[in-house]
């Protein structure tokens, strides 16, 4: 494909994006540290940047416009286009390896035939045997020549990309340092969320560790008592509410949150950092951009995190659930010697087996769940972008989601996907938890917990505790994603 090819608004698109994928920190303009971030961003050497910087700085203040990158590439690629032409000598529009190799013979170029075909293959990103115009202009845009770009130049270019990447100095790739901010901001996300709800998460925990006979509001509701049926529903709760208070005032609310953030910090980092690589996999296997992937891209990316990171932390999990369901008024020791205690027990019963107890049914409730939140949050933050920049008439990347908006999309799709999988967590809960102060039941496995969960209370017991849960995901959620979208900005994170 040829310069003739590309429309106008096509070729204006084109060049805007290229500018804002350098612009990593989304400023509008380039510096030279920025243009360093941005061309470490492609692996192109950096000794290159301060002539690259003089050469398209056209009022020379230091500091590169959309309009002086605008004009500078238009030259480059006219010269990069006669180059191309001159080669093409048979007028097919692309250039074969046996042309480029003759191009280099008679140019004089002194170099391995190995060397052409490595660089022919560099070059060559479709794979197809041969070079079209959009390969060779992506290629060698940013070549340092000041003058109409020579054969020997291209060659010195390659050479100087496959052995050098910085000036002298330790320089992580931008690639590099936007997976490991990626990582942070989950992290970070997770831990300020689990701490703000961490009440709501010991409410459940307990519900789901209750297993004995408990009113219903079912006859209440038959008899049009609403009044009392709303009191019956919200008893368990509030006399939950009421022990766990019991036990030690305040504090037993956050009974296992210092296990719990130690807990979520790196399952957070490696769900949102496992999600992000995930997109751009499928990104590059659907050959788009990250933000155009197909809604099954994004929701199996999704799936894919939650079960990377919930199987990474899961022996954390099971002791923490175990902590707190050891937890009672009478109970000896407390804090960390009763973590250590816990700990102990369950190796000397079942080894590390019995900190994997319900992982495969955790495995089946995680992937529907996280695609659901991570996949549906992503869906609906695009179309809030796409409809707010056909209405205002602006580019898409000039659209941010407010805090506001992405508490809301935050906490509608981790409360549906919190719903839907309730009960195989409720489930896996309790094979966590069995054998406990609060639960001492025990199970043979998944069917003998659920068998046993019906008969005691129906299948209404597998949905028990859904409230103080939903109490806890829909605020938990939006604060994890609000954290994580402002980290992302911080960090210069797209």
């Amino acid at each position: 494909m040829g310069r003739e090819y590309e429309s106008g608004p096509d070729r204006e698109s084109r060049i805007r994006r290229l500018f804002r994928f350098l612009d990593t920190k989304h400023e509008g303009h380039l510096d030279l540290a920025g243009l360093k971030r941005g061309l470490a961003k492609i692996n192109h050497p950096l000794n290159h940047a301060g002539a690259i910087l003089e050469s398209i700085d056209q009022n020379g203040d230091g500091i590169i416009t959309f309009q002086e990158f605008h004009d500078w590439v238009d030259e480059s690629e006219l010269q990069l286009w006669f180059m191309f032409k001159k080669l093409d000598k048979n007028g097919a529009g692309r250039l074969s390896l046996a042309e480029v190799k003759e191009a280099m013979h008679e140019a004089g170029c002194e170099c391995h035939m190995d060397t052409i075909n490595q660089l022919f293959e560099l070059v060559d990103k479709k794979d197809d045997g041969y070079i079209d115009f959009d390969e060779w202009r992506d290629y060698l845009l940013f070549l340092p020549s000041t003058d109409a770009p020579k054969l020997e130049t291209v060659l010195d270019y390659f050479l100087s990309m496959e052995h050098s990447s910085s000036e002298g100095d330790a320089f992580l790739s931008e690639e590099t340092l936007d997976g490991m901010g990626y990582f942070l901001a989950g992290g970070i996300a997770g831990a300020v969320s689990r701490t703000c709800t961490a009440p709501f998460d010991r409410l459940k925990v307990y519900l789901i560790a209750s297993t004995g006979p408990r009113k219903t509001a079912t006859s209440a509701l038959k008899k049009a008592k609403l009044g009392k049926a709303m009191r019956r529903a919200f008893e368990p709760m509030a006399q939950a509410v009421k022990d766990i208070y019991r036990v030690g005032g305040a504090r037993s609310f956050f009974v296992g949150n210092g296990l719990n953030v130690v807990k979520i910090f790196p399952e957070s980092a490696i769900k949102f950092g496992s999600f992000e690589a995930a997109k751009r996999f499928a990104a590059s296997v659907e050959g788009t951009d990250v933000n155009n992937i197909s809604s099954m891209a994004r929701f199996m990316s999704g799936g894919i995190a939650g079960a990377v990171s919930q199987i990474s932390v899961y022996p954390i999990d099971t002791l923490k659930f175990r902590v707190q369901c050891e937890t009672t008024k009478n109970t000896k020791p407390k804090g960390n010697e009763l973590l250590i205690r816990t700990a102990k027990k369950m190796w000397s019963q079942n080894g590390i087996a019995g900190f994997y107890r319900g992982l495969p049914l955790g495995m089946v409730g995680i992937f529907p769940y996280a695609s659901i939140d991570l996949g549906l949050f992503e869906g609906m933050k695009r179309y809030y972008i796409k409809q707010t920049a056909k209405r205002l008439g602006c580019d898409e990347h000039e659209v941010k989601a407010n805090n506001m908006i992405v508490l809301a999309i935050g906490a509608c799709s981790g409360s549906i996907g919190a719903t839907l999988v309730y009960p195989l967590n409720l489930l896996r809960t309790r094979l966590q938890a069995q054998g406990t102060a609060s639960h001492p039941q025990t199970y043979d496995g998944l069917i003998d917990v659920t068998r046993k969960t019906l008969q005691k209370e129906g299948y209404k017991g597998l949905y028990r505790g859904l409230a103080p849960n939903l109490m806890k995901v829909a605020p938990s959620v939006s604060i994890s994603y609000m954290v994580y979208e402002n980290s992302k900005v911080a960090m210069g994170l797209k």
